[in-house]
């Protein structure tokens, strides 16, 4: 396996990454990653429960690709028998036996880049400290390099913290995050704005950054952005918005959603803008959760959404599927997951097809 470390915001930083870019999360997969949850604090008093609607996300995705999973040894014979019981199509999924933390694997997983030129894959791996340094995080540090040595991959170490679900990209050149995450103190307090703009630039490829500020209330992430504002096509987003005024979350859905309005991409062109309802406030144990329909997942064929019993359910399943008319939207109970503080694209982390090519 090659290897690179680049630790500089200057000179070579990103060096032999020039072709590469990170694709749209709907563009074609090769596989999706996950991690296998299996302490019970990561979902306190909740673990058994996350397992039906866990099992049913591998099934809605081994519809139309591979399921690579990250389990411990300890764990593997449990999660073979849960896939027989579920009537999971086994034949698409793939055990890779490695140590873990936590479950979240769009944040301690791969970041797959392609290459413009010849397709060819490769592996950035950020520095992980569990946001911010609040839960143990070292055997997850480990995971992106080892998936990269599983599959023959060269593999880029930028050399700073970063985490998938902190941002969202379109795949043109674009890419959407947050100040209240990436400029958080916990993660890169050496650097600034302006060196951490470099660094998503380099090793996502990218040539500008957009900048949201705050996220959702119970979001332990110090605000990701794929709780609330997602990329749909290039031109177009999703953004969560509470039409309660009394609620937490109303005023910084709306100041993002300003700042949306005034934003403009790469080409020069205005975002198309769709809004998406808030559910009502998921509370479990006094503690308010990041509930919401924005932390959806696309696979080849269909969009896993997140719903939590209640009557904005459909109406946000609606919206998603007329923008979303060629993917059929798989609705998947959250309710229990999301006491983990996550829901469905933090689970998960897309390996693109070889064939993509990423302009």
């Amino acid at each position: 396996m090659k290897t690179k470390n680049i630790p500089l915001p200057c000179g070579g930083l990103g060096e032999g990454l020039e072709d590469y870019s990170f694709p749209a999360e709907w563009m074609p997969h090769e596989a999706t990653w996950l991690t296998y949850p299996h302490r019970d604090d990561s979902f306190p008093g909740k673990i058994d429960a996350v397992y039906p609607a866990y099992l049913r996300f591998i099934a809605v995705i081994s519809e139309s690709e591979k399921v690579r999973i990250n389990v411990p040894a300890a764990f593997r014979g449990r999660l073979e028998r849960q896939l027989l019981q579920a009537g999971v199509n086994t034949g698409s999924v793939e055990l890779f036996v490695r140590e873990s933390n936590d479950v979240w694997c769009r944040d301690h997983g791969p970041a797959f880049v392609v290459n413009s030129r010849t397709g060819q894959k490769a592996v950035v791996d950020w520095e992980f400290n569990a946001w911010g340094g609040k839960y143990p995080c070292d055997r997850d540090n480990l995971i992106a390099s080892a998936v990269a040595a599983d599959l023959g991959l060269p593999v880029y170490r930028a050399g700073i913290v970063m985490e998938g679900g902190s941002v969202e990209l379109n795949g043109a050149g674009s890419l959407l995050t947050t100040k209240a995450c990436l400029l958080n103190p916990n993660r890169n307090p050496h650097l600034t704005g302006h060196q951490i703009e470099q660094y998503l630039c380099r090793y996502y490829g990218v040539s500008q950054v957009l900048w949201l500020e705050d996220g959702i209330a119970g979001d332990d992430t110090d605000g990701h952005v794929d709780d609330m504002t997602r990329f749909i096509a290039p031109d177009t987003v999703v953004t969560a918005v509470e039409s309660n005024r009394n609620d937490v979350n109303y005023l910084p859905l709306q100041r993002n959603l300003q700042l949306l309005k005034k934003m403009r991409l790469a080409n020069g062109r205005q975002l198309n803008i769709i809004e998406l309802p808030m559910p009502k406030p998921v509370i479990y144990r006094g503690q308010r959760l990041p509930a919401s329909y924005a932390n959806f997942y696309f696979t080849n064929r269909s969009v896993a959404v997140p719903v939590f019993r209640c009557p904005q359910d459909e109406k946000a399943l609606q919206i998603l599927a007329d923008c979303i008319p060629h993917r059929r939207m798989a609705a998947i109970d959250s309710a229990d997951i999301v006491c983990g503080l996550g829901s469905f694209h933090c689970l998960s982390q897309q390996e693109p097809a070889c064939s993509v090519v990423a302009d």
